[in-house]
């Protein structure tokens, strides 16, 4: 069976892995224990190796099994760039399309922040120069920093993310200046979105910003926010009612979404993060917010042919015939 080309099928994958608030189990089948130190496991069979994790594993063994080990930190904490490759390389062999780069977690100080954003963005960029990487933070100095220490001669990087909050619009000009992707996500002025329509009237008023400075419209990535339905049983509902209704305003931008987070404090994840990946992109998401490595984006593809067959948006399931013929 031919390798899919998912981008050219009409799905964008932005890898969210390299993220240094991800955490594994302690318990979990890559962490090793050996002469009371602890490690992940990383690599391929036959030529692994091992990431010191001691500093995060828990001292009380009866802490192991619900212990996380923030992976990701441990590995910028220690500029371990083999680690850093390993993941970065396998975000992309999974089929990310864009992988992004977040290390709020380093540390409180603003300038130290900085200075792990432009270390991590050099690494990546040295590790794989023609990958669009965003640049990632709640703090818009700390992706300003980002942002100049980006070769964008190599790639492109994108930006993620403007929202009303105070001070985020500037990061617009930002976009502008280095032809940099942008995401824009629906959190407003006074805090997160409650409904669908809030945050439809938060990123038409984004849009309307991006109006005024030119960005492309191929270049606005909309993020309607997806957040736990363990938190409020609504919430997966408002976000896709969202996504249905900006896809009909704006038929040419990209809507995606960090769909992982619907999932969060439930057990079973992957079967709630695989079937509200597939509802989003039957209401229009085009563009994913995934770990590939662990929520494999070529399935969501089948998904989506079959879905536009079914609710006759592909007459004669004449695409859904295509994908399924190019794949034999």
């Amino acid at each position: 069976m031919p390798e899919l080309d998912l981008k050219k099928l009409g799905l964008i994958v932005i890898g969210e892995n390299i993220n240094t608030t991800r955490n594994l189990r302690a318990n979990g089948p890559r962490i090793v224990t050996e002469d009371n130190r602890a490690f992940v496991r990383y690599g391929k069979p036959g030529s692994e190796k091992r990431l010191d994790i001691s500093a995060s594993y828990p001292k009380d063994k009866g802490n192991v099994k619900t212990a996380k080990i923030p992976h990701v930190a441990e590995a910028v904490g220690k500029k371990d760039v083999n680690y850093i490759q390993w993941l970065i390389e396998s975000q992309i062999e999974a089929g990310a399309h864009i992988v992004d780069l977040c290390v709020d977690a380093m540390s409180t100080e603003p300038d130290e922040r900085h200075e792990w954003m432009r270390w991590i963005v050099k690494v990546a960029q040295s590790i794989s120069p023609e990958t669009v990487f965003s640049i990632d933070s709640s703090d818009s100095n700390t992706i300003i920093a980002g942002i100049e220490s980006y070769d964008h001669t190599k790639s492109r990087a994108a930006i993620n993310s403007i929202n009303l909050e105070e001070g985020r619009s500037a990061l617009i000009g930002l976009a502008k200046e280095n032809n940099a992707i942008l995401f824009a996500n629906a959190s407003g002025r006074d805090g997160m979105p409650q409904d669908e329509r809030e945050r439809v009237e938060n990123l038409t008023v984004l849009m309307d910003m991006m109006d005024k400075a030119s960005i492309p419209m191929g270049d606005r990535y909309l993020d309607p926010l997806v957040f736990p339905i363990g938190a409020g049983p609504e919430f997966g509902k408002h976000y896709v009612l969202a996504v249905r209704q900006l896809r009909t305003m704006y038929p040419e931008i990209k809507i995606f979404g960090g769909h992982s987070n619907v999932s969060f404090g439930l057990p079973k994840r992957r079967i709630l993060n695989d079937s509200f990946v597939t509802v989003s992109i039957i209401a229009g998401c085009d563009s994913v917010m995934i770990d590939p490595v662990m929520n494999p984006p070529q399935k969501f593809i089948e998904f989506k042919f079959a879905a536009e067959a079914l609710l006759a948006q592909d007459e004669y399931a004449t695409r859904y015939l295509s994908f399924i013929r190019s794949q034999i």
